[in-house]
């Protein structure tokens, strides 16, 4: 045998290995290895645009999609400590693995979550993307969402529930849903220093227009209408937990032909206390003044005052240049409150806070933070009711200071509904900035001075949720824990009579509106 021929032979395969070696490691490289990747001097474009923002360490992954044309994706999710998480495929729709995620996170309080982003192009090179950067918060967010879904339209309200949303996956549950209370509508469902053991939600029609409490695990429907109010809405629970404060109000939908069609006025509006141990509704002349529109209460967390808004009465408000018509894009609410001694259950001095005419706008959904530093409200161009407003916002006021501003958080579109964390450190508001018509919950963090962070939507498990959801989040509060009691048993204590409430009326409430009607009608003396 020829040994350069043999010697030829085994060159040739050397060669042929090592060819095939190289090639079989340049297809097991992941595009953050290649030498040969080109950069975008931009960040990738995803949807939701969940960039630069600050995180809670224990939100679900923030799954999205990637807006970029390609063949294929490549993501790498990665901090300073733990395992980076990566993910490749086709589609560019990323969901991030959950255990993954939440250890990542777990490692890295305080720090920065970056996500490096590669697309191979049609010309099968591979680019890569500025990193997006985002912080992981020291802070934790209430582990549990509550909200109110239905469809985008009044006349598709037959067909809604509340829901209670696990923000630490992507579990949803029904709190109550109306097929099991006759297709009523159901509402204002707030609960007391954000836990389950004690809270509330009201119904309109079906099985009866009434409050459904719930202590301790047991509900109980209660009437609160009274020879003095209608129907209660709006609530805002006492810090003892053993009152709580409502608003009574005649709304009325009405349209208009150009813009947003829908609109809403209150053509007049009180504040009424209910007291549970006595089952009693009270008030007082200084929030329920016929002169006045008094709506949306709100405690402070000591208890000690209660805030809430309010405007002349719908009368002052009508157009002299059109009879019976009304001037209703002039309608402006103050800011209000009064001093109270949860102890002797009496009143003090009524202030203004923020005047319509000073700020130029109506003031609405007042909140105070947990700490009692800051108060959230939604401003907007006038009403009461300013979700279909494009002009709502949300604001801050520094209750230390006496200023205030526009929160950092506001968009094009409608911002308003908006609660606290336990722990004052996060907010979730409603926004329409996605397309004008669905309300979606944000979330933004709040440090000690005030200042939020971009806000971010509720994390979906399917990338493309937003894209085909048809349905409008409604009123999002959080709370600590999930809801114990089933759907089954709330509607089974919205048809039980036997139970069943009806508030009595504190009898100063009607003297002091007859003083007040009789004082009114007293001539005037003339020197």
């Amino acid at each position: 045998m020829n040994f350069n021929n043999i010697t030829k032979n085994v060159i040739c395969w050397i060669i042929m290995f090592i060819e095939i070696l190289f090639l079989c490691i340049g297809c097991s490289t992941t595009p953050e290895e290649r030498s040969d990747i080109q950069s975008v001097n931009r960040p990738a474009t995803i949807e939701p645009d969940y960039s630069g923002i600050v995180i809670p360490p224990n939100i679900a992954p923030l799954n999205f999609s990637i807006k970029e044309s390609g063949q294929e994706y490549f993501v790498k999710i990665r901090s300073g400590k733990g395992n980076p998480i990566r993910i490749q495929n086709s589609t560019g729709n990323i969901q991030i693995p959950i255990d993954s995620w939440k250890h990542l996170l777990a490692e890295n309080i305080g720090q920065r979550l970056i996500t490096d982003i590669f697309v191979k192009n049609q010309n099968d090179g591979w680019v890569r993307y500025d990193s997006i950067v985002n912080q992981v918060s020291q802070d934790s967010i209430d582990s549990y969402l509550v909200y109110r879904m239905f469809g985008p339209i009044y006349n598709l309200f037959k067909k809604m529930g509340i829901f209670q949303r696990n923000l630490e996956n992507f579990s949803e549950k029904p709190v109550l849903l109306n097929k099991l209370t006759q297709d009523n509508c159901m509402n204002c469902h707030n609960f007391w220093k954000n836990g389950t053991d004690r809270w509330l939600l009201h119904m309109r029609g079906g099985p009866g227009t009434s409050m459904l409490l719930i202590k301790d695990g047991k509900a109980q429907k209660i009437d609160l209408r009274t020879k003095f109010n209608g129907p209660a809405a709006y609530p805002a629970w006492h810090p003892s937990g053993d009152l709580i404060a409502f608003s009574v109000s005649k709304l009325r939908l009405f349209f208009h032909e150009t813009g947003e069609c829908r609109d809403v006025l209150d053509w007049y509006s009180d504040i009424i206390l209910y007291d549970i141990p006595t089952n009693t509704v009270t008030t007082t002349p200084e929030i329920s003044n016929p002169d006045r529109m008094e709506i949306w209460p709100a405690w402070s967390p000591d208890g000690n005052f209660l805030y809430f808004c309010s405007a002349p009465k719908i009368e002052t408000f009508e157009n002299p240049d059109k009879i019976n018509d009304l001037a209703y894009d002039k309608i402006k609410y103050d800011l209000m409150r009064i001093g109270y001694d949860p102890i002797n259950h009496s009143w003090g001095k009524l202030e203004t806070v923020i005047s319509a005419d000073e700020c130029g706008f109506s003031i609405t959904e007042p909140r105070v933070s947990p700490d009692g530093h800051f108060l959230l409200f939604t401003g907007a161009a006038y009403s009461q009711f300013p979700i279909y407003l494009q002009s709502a916002d949300v604001y801050m006021l520094d209750l230390r200071s006496g200023k205030w501003k526009k929160l950092e958080v506001n968009s094009d579109r409608a911002d308003s509904f908006h609660s606290w964390s336990s722990n004052g450190r996060w907010i979730v508001f409603s926004s329409k900035r996605q397309d004008k018509i669905f309300t979606q919950p944000y979330f933004s963090h709040i440090d000690s001075m005030g200042y939020a962070t971009k806000p971010f939507v509720l994390p979906q498990e399917d990338p493309l949720f937003y894209e085909s959801s048809l349905k409008v989040y409604n009123v999002p509060e959080f709370t600590k824990e999930p809801i114990h009691i089933s759907p089954q048993d709330l509607a089974k204590a919205a048809f039980s009579e036997k139970d069943a409430l009806t508030a009595k009326l504190d009898p100063n409430v009607i003297q002091n509106r007859n003083n007040d009607k009789a004082k009114s009608a007293a001539p005037v003396k003339t020197p």
